[in-house]
């Protein structure tokens, strides 16, 4: 009872462990992960479409609870760039951004996304996570970088524009481009050049002048940190506010308050789908971030515990005023590389966040929205990754139409058709590599016991017996594959008078293609031509011994290969090796 329990709370299990040193390592990492989250979480907050404290609120009780129930000791859970996008193109759907209902759907979709993530946790169904491939997942977060970079353009040159696609962003766009304010373009192409320079300029300058590897590495972190402070000084202290510089304005000082998504049967409905969406991307993001992280002090993550800590951190944000969350690449990185050795840094994390919800809001009224802008496009261009296309192309021309793709609709018709098109093409592309299994006709290797493909290999073979290796469970899928394969090859050699299926690589057979090996036997026979067996695995005998097929094989079940042939051969020297 007591391991159960502390399966599904795995605080009791390193809480338990928890030392001095831990604290003192959690409580420094905590530190800078909430310095470089304030900023973040705003910048966030405005691409999802919702008032800035809607960031920190989404970054304090998930992050608790996560730190309770999640089994990374690294992961930082809150706001994302993808997922506040995909949220403001589901919300927007909706409901009008800046009124009440916007932030009531933004509320709902993180309720039902918890709510798929803590049943797919509780009944184990993290492997659905699986059939979103990585090539698809690469071209989906490529492809939403770009929209993310472009839909922040407005902010930097301080227009009013939109749009849902890239063609929609770009014409708006252009469209006002006559509407530019100088002094926001100044502000944000400005805090964007400085952003690029310390993510890639900052830290060499300062190792070149003696500072430790160790702090150059923290003042790289605190660059947007830098930024803020700067241009916030800049527009308060020169009134640029009255010059038409967009600002985020009051923010509501308090902690994250109690809040109630809404449950009408409608919104529901029409959320559905989005958050399922969003409960995929989510998890597939932040479950490829922990196993990373974890991998490198050789820990454990546990998928479906995950979902629940994820579920569970999604249903708090919909009560206390947040949106979808999940565990951030950035955030979890910085979080890891500051020390962190628990996830009772988030849970400080958290404080830290609270702190800054009731005490500096105030200190952002004049933060410029170029400034956010800028911070937003930097964080995201560094998810771009064109290279995928090369070496998809290279590697797998199906892949690299899937990407293209998934990159292509993203771009052309919005997030929502991206993802969706990127889940059936990953099926898609499981189904029709499955659906044609690779099926090599094998000959024995001379002077050994292993047999190869004849097309790769000098191999003995017999005119008389034909031996294909199936490389492939057989399923409702490919099952009938197989059968034409052996028609069509003993069609052509009227010399057969055996078959026998090599199923080393075979590790299930369903009913279906029990039905069609049936067929295929009944077919045979008829012909006048074994059907035989060879390397069938345990798992698979103890099925095929539930049917007819075994009673109804005009053939014999081979323990190896090497019986079958030397008892379906003229070998009669190896005849005696079989038997014995």
């Amino acid at each position: 009872m007591r391991e159960a329990i502390r399966r599904y709370v795995p605080i009791l299990d390193w809480g338990r462990h928890y030392t001095r040193s831990a604290f003192g390592n959690d409580l420094m990492a905590a530190v800078i992960v909430t310095i470089m989250l304030i900023p973040q979480s705003l910048a966030y907050a405005m691409l999802a479409g919702l008032p800035p404290e809607a960031g920190i609120y989404a970054s304090v009780v998930p992050i608790m609870i996560y730190a309770v129930l999640g089994t990374s000791r690294a992961l930082a859970v809150g706001p994302v760039a993808v997922v506040s996008l995909m949220t403001a193109a589901s919300v927007s759907e909706v409901a009008a951004q800046g009124t009440a209902g916007y932030a009531v759907a933004a509320l709902t979709l993180a309720l039902l996304s918890g709510t798929i993530l803590l049943v797919m946790g509780i009944f184990r169904l993290g492997f659905l996570a699986n059939f979103l491939s990585h090539p698809v997942i690469a071209g989906f977060i490529t492809a939403s970088g770009v929209l993310i970079a472009a839909s922040q353009l407005k902010h930097v040159l301080g227009v009013s524009a939109g749009g849902g696609t890239l063609v929609d962003i770009l014409t708006s766009l252009v469209a006002h481009l006559g509407q530019t304010n100088v002094v926001t373009l100044v502000i944000g192409a400005g805090a964007t050049l400085f952003l690029f320079w310390v993510r890639r300029g900052l830290k060499p300058l300062l190792t070149s002048i003696g500072v430790p590897g160790g702090l150059a590495g923290l003042a790289t972190k605190a660059g947007p940190v830098a930024a803020v402070v700067v241009t916030t000084l800049a527009v308060w202290g020169f009134g640029l506010a009255d010059r038409g510089v967009a600002t985020v304005g009051d923010v509501p000082q308090g902690l994250p308050p109690f809040t109630l998504p809404s449950f009408a049967p409608d919104l529901v409905a029409s959320l559905a789908v989005p958050a399922l969406l969003i409960s995929v991307i989510g998890f597939v993001e932040s479950i490829s971030v922990a196993q990373t992280l974890a991998a490198k002090k050789r820990q454990r993550i546990h998928p479906d515990q995950e979902l629940i800590g994820l579920g569970a951190a999604n249903i708090g944000a919909a009560f206390t005023g947040g949106y979808p969350v999940t565990g951030g690449f950035a955030r979890s990185v910085v979080n890891y590389d500051a020390g962190a050795e628990t996830p009772a840094a988030g849970a400080f994390t958290a404080v830290g966040l609270a702190i800054a919800a009731v005490a500096l809001t105030p200190l952002v009224h004049d933060l410029p929205n170029a400034t956010l802008a800028a911070t937003i496009i930097v964080a995201v261009l560094s998810l771009v990754d064109l290279s995928i296309l090369k070496k998809t192309w290279a590697y797998s021309k199906a892949d690299f139409l899937a990407v293209a793709a998934t990159i292509v609709v993203t771009l052309g018709f919005g997030v929502e058709a991206g993802v969706s098109t990127g889940v059936v093409l990953s099926i898609a592309l499981h189904l029709y590599k499955t659906s044609r299994p690779h099926i090599a006709e094998v000959g024995l290797v001379p002077g050994t016991q292993h047999f190869r493909n004849i097309r790769r290999h000098k191999v003995e073979t017999d005119p008389s017996l034909l031996t294909l290796r199936v490389d492939e469970s057989l399923y409702f899928v490919n099952a009938r594959f197989l059968e034409d394969c052996v028609q069509d090859r003993i069609a052509d050699d009227p010399a057969i008078r055996n078959v026998v299926l090599m199923c080393s690589a075979v590790n299930e057979i369903d009913y279906s293609a029990l039905e069609s090996l049936e067929a295929l036997n009944h077919s045979l026979t008829d012909l006048g031509i074994g059907l035989h067996l060879s390397e069938v695995k345990g798992p698979v005998m103890d099925r095929l011994k539930t049917a007819h097929l075994l009673d109804a094989l005009n053939g014999q079940v081979f323990l190896s290969q090497y019986h079958a042939w030397c008892a379906l051969t003229d070998r009669t020297a190896d005849r005696t090796a079989a038997a014995e």
